[in-house]
């Protein structure tokens, strides 16, 4: 399995983990700062295993994957409809029109402080979609344990506010 990194938009950053013929299997979104180096590396460190392969489209931010801990494969794109073309990248490309259109559609107003939300909500169902029989029983259990919290404490939940 390897994971696929792409850029989505200015705040969030997506990686897919993919089986052997390539198709996603996992799925990780989280809102970023920025695309830098640093920003990439304090992520990969928290959520990319040491010895994945990393496939990126060798913008400068994914230099933060030039270490012994990764195995980096760059595809240099460029830009345009012809860089969505690239085989390496087609299933985050699907993965991320679907996250796109799933947020979009589902909510009248985006609003940047829920971006993680968002991106939550779609990265649960993605990666729990094979076992969806489990998917409610488990939402009720973790609801009725979960006790009443205060706005302000929900907020500390979320990076970058």
């Amino acid at each position: 399995m390897m994971p696929i990194w792409a850029a989505n938009g200015r705040e969030s950053a997506g990686a897919a983990q993919t089986d052997d013929d390539g198709h996603p299997q996992r799925v990780q979104l989280r809102r970023v700062s920025g695309f830098t180096r640093a920003e990439v590396r304090r992520y990969a460190q928290v959520a990319i295993a040491p010895g994945s392969r990393v496939v990126s489209d060798g913008s400068r931010c994914f230099g933060a994957f030039d270490t012994p801990a990764y195995t980096h494969e760059r595809f240099v794109t460029g830009g345009g409809r012809a860089s969505a073309q690239i085989p390496a990248f087609n299933w985050v490309n699907t993965v991320l029109g679907n996250v796109k259109n799933a947020i979009t559609g589902s909510y009248h107003a985006i609003r940047g402080q829920h971006v993680p939300r968002y991106l939550a909500e779609f990265e649960y169902r993605f990666n729990r979609r094979y076992d969806l029989t489990a998917m409610i029983p488990r939402l009720l259990t973790v609801a009725a344990r979960t006790p009443p919290m205060p706005y302000r404490l929900l907020r500390l939940a979320e990076p970058y506010t």
